[in-house]
């Protein structure tokens, strides 16, 4: 195989992607790297409006992009509408939050919220999206947004850690499982990511030194370093890659 060859395996064209939480911020950035590398990409979350225009910025550079309104916590209405679309090729379990506070804070209520959009919907969001790709015979790729939160531990990340760390899990059985069928299963696990959300937190400067100290690489992440390791992951590039996690922490977790 030539240099040229190689580049080929990058290219996504002709394949179907389905990105959840793209409304803004990391999975809309996603999204646009996924149409740029190609790819006739979905932009799924509760407020259409969001994807609306994030879908719109996409097409005005001559892309390709559609929208799904969908809420991915309402696991039975999220599986009826994968069910009645054209199966995806490549789909970006994205969707997440986080509540930081102390263990001796943290409510039911948090419990529930986190665990339930960042475990208990993607879970089942992945499900409903593998069968469609087992059904049409794809040989996808189904890439779960984890975190460094996911390979380490930090003080008021208590949920947000066991719900990662449970994703990590869950990918590499994901993976065992559906090898067979040529479904590819990993993760992607950023550090703290430079967008409009995190921004309030960020510019706070005794914060972002903190963070910035843990961070080999002296620098916080952009969503340009995760979309790389996300296309990556969606493309023929990583054939023979299942089962793993694509640490974007800049050596955090090096230690």
């Amino acid at each position: 195989m030539s240099g040229f060859d190689i580049l080929e395996r990058f290219s996504l064209s002709g394949r179907r992607a389905l990105v959840t939480g793209a409304g803004r911020g990391l999975g809309r950035s996603i999204a646009q790297g996924l149409a740029a590398a190609g790819a006739e990409v979905t932009l799924c979350a509760r407020t259409e409006s969001e994807i609306e225009e994030g879908a719109a910025e996409i097409r005005a550079r001559g892309l390709k992009a559609l929208t799904l309104v969908a809420d991915v916590s309402d696991v039975e209405d999220f599986r009826q509408k994968i069910d009645e679309l054209q199966p995806f090729d490549v789909f970006v379990n994205n969707a997440g939050m986080n509540r930081p506070k102390p263990l001796s804070e943290v409510t039911l209520d948090d419990f529930d919220a986190v665990i339930g959009l960042n475990l208990r919907a993607a879970i089942f969001a992945a499900q409903a999206v593998s069968c469609r790709m087992t059904s049409a015979n794809l040989r996808g790729s189904i890439i779960n947004m984890s975190s460094q939160m996911g390979h380490v531990g930090a003080a008021n990340r208590t949920i947000y850690c066991a719900s990662k760390w449970a994703l990590e899990g869950f990918t590499k059985a994901l993976a065992v499982e559906l090898g067979p069928a040529g479904i590819r299963v990993n993760t992607v696990g950023p550090t703290f990511i430079q967008t409009p959300m995190t921004k309030p937190f960020l510019d706070d400067p005794v914060v972002r030194d903190a963070i910035v100290s843990k961070i080999k690489l002296g620098r916080l992440g952009t969503p340009e370093d995760v979309v790389g390791a996300v296309l990556y992951l969606s493309t023929d590039a990583a054939a023979l890659v299942t089962g793993t996690a694509v640490l974007v922490d800049g050596g955090w977790t090096a230690d």
